[in-house]
């Protein structure tokens, strides 16, 4: 049956050709819930952008809170947080939630997921698919002292010259090189030069996507800095 799930919207990060938009549910008590991911019926459940708009045509921002048209829960393997949206409705903005009181909605301090496993470029990035059994969320809010974002083509030794945006952070005692999918991010990172840029504090979505080959990989789906309410679209 047809219902509404509340969110503050945490990331509205690039995925395929749409968006992977996620957040913590906020009732009409103003308590906090748990995450909620709004997937559609496509085989990679992306959401387009006709399917998130508001009625005036405009998309959510991270920290916005949105009441989302759902249908029914599809949890997936991992992802237990994925909800069927509704296609034929419109969402509704209903307020914003206020940056300075991010650290409410922080999950504990705990390693994302299973640490150990790394690619090329990256560092604890993925989680290889016979470990996926252990795995039960895929949605993270955490904070950060010092975020570093690093502009680099990781393919060039091998011919390809596309730049991608990594984050790298300490979290739990451990060390992290994740790729960005913050639409907003990475616009401004990848209109600067190669190179490293150490940024102060942030808060950093974290989502554990669904398998690509061997693995599921470890991805920073939201940035958001503590004085400016984040960049508005997140990954």
């Amino acid at each position: 049956m047809a219902s509404v799930k509340q969110i503050v919207c945490l990331a509205n990060s690039r995925k395929l050709t749409g968006r992977c938009i996620a957040g913590r549910e906020w009732n009409a008590e103003c308590s906090l819930g748990e995450w909620i991911r709004p997937v559609s019926k496509r085989e990679n459940q992306e959401v387009s952008e006709h399917e998130r708009q508001y009625r005036d045509g405009s998309d959510p921002r991270v920290l916005d809170i949105v009441r989302v048209p759902v249908i029914k829960p599809q949890p997936e393997e991992w992802q237990t947080e994925n909800w069927l949206l509704d296609p034929d409705r419109y969402w509704q903005r209903a307020g914003r939630y206020p940056w300075w009181n991010l650290r409410e909605l922080l999950d504990p301090p705990e390693p994302l997921w299973l640490d150990g496993f790394r690619t090329y470029s990256g560092r604890n990035d993925k989680v290889p698919l016979e470990h996926l059994a252990n795995v039960s969320t895929s949605l993270r809010l955490i904070h950060v002292d010092r975020l570093e974002l690093a502009v680099f083509a990781p393919g060039e030794a091998f011919g390809s010259s596309k730049r991608r945006v990594q984050g790298r952070f300490s979290h739990a005692g451990a060390d992290y090189r994740l790729w960005v999918t913050d639409p907003g991010c990475e616009r401004t990172y990848l209109g600067k030069l190669d190179g490293s840029y150490a940024l102060g504090a942030r808060f950093l979505t974290i989502s554990l996507g669904e398998p690509y080959g061997d693995a599921a990989y470890k991805l920073i789906a939201a940035v958001i800095a503590e004085d400016d309410g984040g960049s508005g679209a997140a990954g």
